[in-house]
């Protein structure tokens, strides 16, 4: 049996990933990826098989039980076997079920650890989630749920956290709005919507959880995109709006490239 590794790739910019992770990949033999890992990543794993199995919101899929079944497969053929996911591997990419499967099946594994987009975002609107005296705490949610589960209280996480962070929420704005200001949120709480965190296409934009519905849906798709809460972006939502602007300050009213 060979050995798999589940590896981070990072939010998207290439060179943020870690020199484990690209001492894995110059040795790996078989490579199963997401959709979002950027083609120089790839380019590492120059001696491997690439296999696609990414998953995108409202596009065909890899089914995770299949994705499974190929770890264990490639692992009875190859010594080493990576399977690459964006951001971290432990947050929303659905780890655990690889996990699982390997050990059920007695094959050896190891998590490499990459960079979660929340981070990323935070860098991109260069303010802290944990600012001193404003937020004492970080809630990184997502109001999405798979096929049959029933939908966690992601409401009441994010009301109670200082600062949130909502993963593959941006689809369901209105529905996250109205349901964060019937929680007891107030309808000028700010909000940060980060795109594609960490790449030259990146795209910012500061806003209000009333109005954001309505600058939600003039985000493009294609780039993975971040929803990002709390009091921590008062001072720069505030000076947008009385047109300061400082290099931490981006547009409360459009959205910015990088």
């Amino acid at each position: 049996m060979g050995k798999v590794y589940l590896i981070g790739a990072g939010p998207g910019a290439p060179d943020l990933l870690t020199v484990r992770a690209a001492r894995i990949l110059e040795r790996a033999e078989v490579v199963f990826h997401d959709a979002l890992v950027h083609p120089e990543v790839l380019a590492i794993a120059a001696r491997a098989r690439i296999v696609p199995v990414g998953k995108r919101c409202g596009r065909i899929s890899t089914d995770q039980r299949f994705i499974n079944r190929c770890l264990v497969e490639a692992a009875a053929r190859y010594e080493t076997v990576v399977r690459l996911k964006g951001g971290d591997p432990m947050l929303f990419a659905r780890a655990q079920e690889e996990l699982d499967a390997l050990a059920t099946n007695g094959i050896d594994c190891e998590v490499v650890p990459g960079v979660t987009a929340a981070l990323a975002a935070a860098a991109e609107l260069k303010i802290s989630l944990t600012r001193r005296g404003v937020s004492r705490s970080v809630v990184l949610s997502t109001p999405r749920v798979g096929t049959g589960q029933r939908p966690g209280p992601w409401v009441e996480a994010v009301v109670k956290g200082d600062t949130a962070v909502l993963y593959m929420g941006v689809g369901e704005a209105p529905l996250l709005s109205d349901a964060l200001k019937q929680a007891g949120l107030p309808g000028d709480h700010p909000v940060a919507i980060v795109q594609s965190a960490s790449l030259p296409s990146r795209k910012v934009l500061l806003t209000t959880l009333n109005e954001l519905p309505q600058h939600a849906a003039e985000v493009p798709t294609g780039g993975p995109t971040l929803l990002v809460l709390g009091e921590v972006l008062r001072e720069a939502l505030n000076a947008n709006q009385s047109g300061e602007q400082t290099p931490t300050q981006l547009p409360a009213a459009r959205a910015s490239r990088g």
